[in-house]
């Protein structure tokens, strides 16, 4: 599911491929608290712990750490346009279906997913993003959504997206683009309906793809529930993978250019012209948040 979050609340700029802000991960980071020096005596503890923690690796080997380690693996090679093998989306595929809420740190009871944690005005709760990792051939991150949280309807340039929902039920519509159809003008397009239906966890991942698997999707909270996100590469507007927020129309609202295309009332109705909207949609409620579960990379 991957996109951009209206600039003045980002994590993650829109215009940088590299995330350039420290890692709130890393010991360095200010965004987290330095604690104070202890005793020598309790530092040696300490570093004796590691010691022995060090002497059994396959139990530091969490689920974060082993996702992490796959997507390095299936993206690798990757790039724009370029889908991973088929034993590859396999390989990652499996790895994110057994993942769960607690591997990540998370809970339903935290307030991300509370149905008051929102505006008094009727206007959608605010869904919090947090980040975990990003690098040149991929990202990882995690929608938290109250209920009725939306994520508007956008696309996913050149990129292949894992989607994987934790717990609670979504619901998703998403389209793909009609090959060779005639554009209405310069931002309008035909598009088929892929999907329109509800998930509910525990769930496979959802995968979809450059031009299909419904590259341009909307989520809808229909109860509180979380996404672990996967896109590989991510949004990057130096290289031409600028995240595009659409307005949706049925096909006769329009001249009936679509008509010549699609014949029959039953194509019509899985068809809607998609319209370029503006970069910061109204609809658009996202922030940021610091992530603290299990650490991604070393």
């Amino acid at each position: 599911m991957g996109f951009e979050m209206k600039q003045e609340k980002d994590v993650l700029s829109k215009d940088q491929c590299k995330v350039k802000s420290p890692n709130p991960n890393s010991v360095n980071s200010p965004h987290i608290k330095k604690k104070k020096k202890k005793k020598d005596k309790d530092k040696t503890k300490k570093r004796g712990m590691r010691r022995k923690r060090s002497d059994s690796p396959a139990d530091e080997i969490t689920p974060v750490r082993r996702l992490f380690d796959t997507c390095k693996e299936v993206f690798s090679s990757g790039g724009p346009g370029v889908i991973p093998s088929e034993d590859k989306i396999q390989q990652l595929r499996d790895i994110l279906d057994n993942m769960k809420t607690e591997d990540v740190g998370l809970a339903p009871t935290m307030p991300y997913f509370r149905p008051d944690y929102g505006p008094e005005d009727g206007s959608s709760p605010p869904i919090t993003y947090l980040h975990l990792h990003q690098c040149e051939q991929f990202s990882i991150g995690i929608f938290c959504l109250p209920p009725s949280g939306v994520i508007p309807l956008h696309n996913h340039p050149g990129m292949t997206v894992f989607s994987k929902l934790l717990f609670g039920t979504m619901h998703i519509k998403s389209y793909d683009w009609v090959a060779d159809a005639p554009m209405r003008d310069p931002k309008t397009r035909l598009a088929k309906l892929k999907m329109d239906s509800a998930l509910t966890a525990p769930c496979n991942a959802s995968i979809l793809y450059p031009e299909d698997g419904g590259n341009m999707h909307r989520f809808t909270a229909i109860t509180a529930c979380a996404v672990l996100d996967v896109l590989g590469p991510p949004y990057c507007n130096p290289e031409g993978r600028h995240c595009t927020y659409f307005l949706e129309f049925p096909l006769d609202n329009f001249s009936s250019e679509g008509g010549d295309v699609l014949r029959g009332e039953v194509e019509k109705e899985g068809h809607a012209w998609l319209q370029e909207r503006g970069d910061n949609p109204e609809d658009l409620n996202v922030v940021g948040a610091l992530y603290t579960g299990p650490r991604v990379e070393d």
